[in-house]
């Protein structure tokens, strides 16, 4: 009885409850942050403390997208303050993912002409990673924006809260210029563009019009249990509605419809 009232009470809360230690953990490092923030003076210190979490804080960028995919908490105004603090931590405001990557490159990563992440130029060769990178981070925000015009609701989201989240982070840099940009504005960069750098081995190099051909899976555990079962890259694009936890078994589900050469066992790519 106490276990099924306990259960009660967290999907009052989160739509799946999977999603509890992950929101802990994140909104923890965020803790950190702001205390670091208040109490430590030290560039050296401040600086050091950027490069031990680049990684970090680029794993949370893929919880960031799952929450894109489908929200976390059954309020919005919950989900309007996770999204802030995800904001802080990976550079990716309120609604830009769910433009840019849930409606605009799962609708479109067949297509390398209008792709929002696409890695083909416009004369059809193959992006280095770094040009890939660069091109895919800088644009996100006019990619987004582009693909709001078509879909206005979930444009009005993302344009009512971006300004007052680069505020915060302004008045943050602003009364401790030090603290706020190790803490805030590079991280934000940074993930930013570490986002954009492990997605090009995402679908690098896969021309084709078959889905189940069109993306490469990691099955290493580490990497799925760090990224929440990102390396079922196939079986998220084939139904990305569904919940990260749920895609190990939706992969099973289509893993025969997988060429093998699409299969990896990376720790930290799918390459």
């Amino acid at each position: 009885m106490q276990k099924r009232l306990q259960a009660v009470k967290v999907t009052r809360f989160f739509k799946y409850k999977e999603d509890r230690w992950p929101v802990f953990i994140i909104l923890m490092l965020t803790l950190v942050d702001f205390a670091l923030y208040f109490t430590i003076n030290s560039s050296v210190l401040l600086f050091g403390y950027y490069l031990l979490m680049i990684i970090p804080k680029g794993v949370i960028c893929s919880w960031n997208h799952h929450h894109q995919h489908l929200f976390t908490f059954r309020q919005n105004t919950l989900n309007r303050g996770l999204e802030f603090f995800y904001a802080l931590h990976t550079g990716v405001t309120t609604n830009l993912w769910r433009l840019h990557h849930v409606l605009g490159h799962h609708l479109n990563f067949l297509d390398q002409k209008i792709d929002e992440s696409r890695w083909q130029r416009k004369d059809g060769t193959t992006m280095g990673v770094i040009e890939y990178t660069f091109k895919v981070a800088l644009t996100a925000y006019p990619r987004g924006y582009a693909v709001g015009k078509r879909y206005p609701k979930q444009l009005k989201p993302f344009v009512t809260y971006i300004g007052p989240t680069f505020l915060i982070v302004a008045i943050l840099i602003g009364f401790n210029p030090v603290a706020g940009i190790f803490l805030f504005a590079l991280p934000m960069l940074t993930s930013l563009l570490f986002t954009a750098y492990v997605t090009y081995d995402h679908h690098n190099g896969l021309d084709t019009q078959n889905e189940f051909e069109a993306s490469f899976n990691n099955l290493s555990r580490v990497f799925n249990f760090l990224t929440g079962n990102l390396g079922y890259h196939t079986a998220h694009h084939h139904r990305q509605g569904v919940h990260w936890s749920k895609l190990p078994a939706l992969h099973a589900t289509i893993a025969h419809k997988i060429p093998e050469h699409l299969y990896q066992r990376s720790i930290f790519t799918h390459r």
